[in-house]
């Protein structure tokens, strides 16, 4: 079964809240708002900080920010963040001792490529409209709840 990982669901969570909240958000605000325990929360902050999804702010009022407009923000880069490159099989981002005898490299690589497209059409302000909206992707009409 094809699925996002918990932290890749959680920090997708944690993004949607701070594109709607557009100021700094200290790790217990951000916790309390999404559900996520704190000590989850802090990590995920740290992940998407390094990722540069957002900003880190010091001092007495610190806490996090959005880095970009969420239009310019995609689904696959908040995947990356939280998972690494998304890959469906160990190939796709590695050599395997299979190589030489695998009939479906090249296929599963193509199908890889069209996942990791779709996603980075998919930007964060999409995700976080109320209303079902039609993403076009390549043709394909998808509605986004």
């Amino acid at each position: 079964m094809l699925r996002l990982s918990k932290m890749a669901d959680y920090g997708s969570q944690v993004m949607a809240y701070m594109a709607k909240n557009d100021s700094v958000k200290s790790a217990g605000e951000v916790a309390a708002a999404t559900g996520i325990a704190i000590p989850t929360a802090s990590k995920i902050l740290k992940m998407l900080s390094r990722a540069s999804l957002l900003t880190s702010m010091r001092g007495a009022k610190g806490g996090y920010v959005i880095s970009r407009p969420a239009a310019q923000i995609s689904v696959a880069e908040i995947i990356d963040a939280m998972d690494g490159p998304i890959s469906i099989t160990e190939c796709s981002t590695s050599t395997c001792e299979q190589e030489s005898y695998c009939f479906t490299r090249s296929n599963w690589q193509g199908i890889n490529d069209l996942i990791r497209d779709a996603l980075e059409k998919v930007s964060l302000a999409q995700m976080i409209e109320p209303k079902p909206q039609i993403v076009n992707i390549d043709g394909l009409g998808k509605a986004i709840h």
